[in-house]
Order: C-alpha cells, then structure tokens, then sequence
C-alpha cells in the first residue's frame, strides 16, 4: 500500500514535482540503514502517461483509477506554473482540473488526507477541502483565498499549515517543507531530519522574510497607496492616524480595507515596508546596523533587530553578505 499519492496536472511546476520525487527517493535509500520502513508513493494524473510540466519537462504518471478505493495514502498535489491570478482562476475550470478537484474530494470524503502547495491550494478549496481550517499558500494570491473561501483562516505568515488532514504550504518551492512535513508525520522526526541533511534543507517555518510590501497590495489600489506613501516617508514614516488623514477615512475604517486586502493590520503593513526597506539596505550597502535603522526611522540598531525579528523571524545580520 502506498504511503503517498502525488497528482500531477499538466503545468505543474517541473521544480515541485522533482523535489517531492527527489525527497521521496532520499528517504527510501536512507531507511534501511536507520531501520525504518521505506516510503511507497505513485505518481498519478487525470489523463495518465506523460504529463508536460513547465520548463518543457515530463514526468511518466499512471491514469487515476476509474473506479477509485479508499486508501492510506496522503495525496499531494506540487504547485501550478501559473503567472497571475486570472490564469489560476481560468485553469480551475478546466475539466482535468474538475475532475482532479473531484477525485480530492471522493478521497477526503474516505478519509484521506490532502496536501498542497502554492496555487495547487486553490484547488484543495475547488474541492471543498478548506472550510473552517487554518491554510496558507503563497503570501501574494493569500487575498485572493479568503475571497474565494471566506470560511478558511488564511495565514500567509506559515510555510506549512497543518489542520486535520489538510497540509497546506507557501510558494513553489516550499513544497519542500510540505514534503519534509510530510515524511515527518508518517515517519518520525529521525527520518525527516536525515533527509534534510542529506539534501542540504534547512527546515524554514515562514514566508514573512520573503514578502515584498509592494506585492501584498496585489492589485488593490489603496494598499499600493499606502505602500508608496510609507516607502517614499522614509526615514520618517506617517503613524497609522496620519494615513488615515491623508486617505479621508477613521483608522478603523482603514484598518479594515487593509485587513482585507491584505490579512494584516495596517500597523503590519507599515513594519513590513519599513522591515523590508531595512533588509534590502543591510543587503545592498555597507551601512552599519545603526545606520540602517536611522535609515528607516529607528533610533538605535536594537529597536532595529526588535522590528525584523517580528517581522522577518530573524536578525538584520543575517541579510549581511559577507565577502569571500
């Protein structure tokens, strides 16, 4: 019996399906000598055969059964080679898409559990798999998500969301996480570390130090306002009341476009543009810690490491190249 099921659709990022495949391989070779069971897994597609992936690349993949059984199995569809937002939602009703929505469902509906990357979230939520769980995916189409699902807590912060049996992870390539998450839960902790090692993974819990401000707006209007105003402020960005002047609406009423948009409070936004304006001097110059937390309205370096570690998860330090 296999322990995972991993559906590929035609377009599926040729780098998610080989880094499930590749981790998948790794923990099979490395279980005899830790004395664990192997993984077992196929790989499976609405129309069978070989499926295009993007890059121009193919992977070989069994049809879905006409008549499926129930089965142990966790399925796992990689992340969609889609460029916006109109694409996803034009793809999500193709009938391959239908019908592979349809099958997630009738395997949920067994028991089984699901697992998905990026925009392959989305199609978890066609198959009704979302509601009332906690889900992330990949932080700019997050508000898309809870448009579309309003009854799933989207936390775009998490790079893999475990609710039930839905697993849910960030963009593209944190399919790797899912998938460490994955072998984690069916094979222990010993087995999901050794493979990590094997492959040089390092285990990242967050997406929020790969959020770029300007790509939260995600096409609504005030958000990008908001963006611009704070970045072009900088070293003295507005409090939260003065953009609300400047926009003619309460802070409350603000708070709540934003957090529309966005999932966060304008507060966030403005720590995340500050954050990310901080990250980038930190990567790009040779200014000290100071000097960058002037440069973004901070009196010393620690209010500084105080704001990037709640924001980003990790010290300004880290951003420092360091030459050879």
């Amino acid at each position: 019996m296999n322990d995972f099921t991993i559906l590929v659709l035609p377009g599926s990022y040729a780098s998610s399906v080989a880094v499930t495949l590749a981790l998948l391989e790794a923990a099979s070779m490395l279980a005899p000598p830790m004395k664990l069971g192997r993984p077992r897994w196929r790989v499976v597609s609405v129309g069978g055969t070989a499926v295009p992936l993007s890059s121009g690349m193919h992977v070989e993949a069994a049809p879905l059964p006409q008549r499926p059984r129930a089965d142990a199995s966790c399925w796992i569809v990689p992340g969609l080679n889609l460029a916006s937002l109109e694409t996803l939602q034009s793809r999500l009703a193709d009938d391959d898409m239908q019908r592979a929505a349809a099958a997630l469902a009738a395997h949920a509906g067994r028991g089984g559990a699901v697992a998905a990357s990026c925009s392959a979230v989305f199609l978890l939520q066609a198959a009704g798999l979302l509601a009332e769980r906690t889900v992330t995916t990949s932080w700019w189409l997050a508000p898309a998500l809870r448009d579309l699902e309003p009854r799933c807590t989207v936390d775009a912060d998490r790079m893999v969301c475990e609710d039930g049996p839905v697993s849910t992870a960030g963009a593209a390539f944190a399919q790797t996480d899912l998938m460490l998450h994955l072998l984690r839960r069916r094979f222990g902790v010993a087995m999901a570390d050794a493979v990590g090692r094997n492959l040089l993974i390092d285990g990242r819990q967050a997406q929020a130090d790969f959020v770029v401000p300007a790509m939260r707006a995600n096409g609504n209007a005030l958000v990008a306002r908001l963006v611009r105003r704070i970045e072009a402020a900088l070293p003295n960005p507005p409090t939260v009341e003065d953009l609300a002047q400047e926009f003619a609406m309460s802070t409350r009423t603000l708070s709540r476009h934003v957090q529309q948009a966005t999932g966060k409070s304008t507060m966030a936004l403005l720590q995340s543009v500050r954050s990310n304006r901080a990250r980038m001097l930190i990567e790009s110059s040779r200014m000290t810690l100071e000097q960058v937390a002037a440069q973004v309205g901070y009196e010393d370096a620690t209010a500084l490491r105080r704001l990037m570690r709640k924001v980003a998860g990790g010290n300004p330090s880290r951003y420092r190249r360091t030459d050879p």
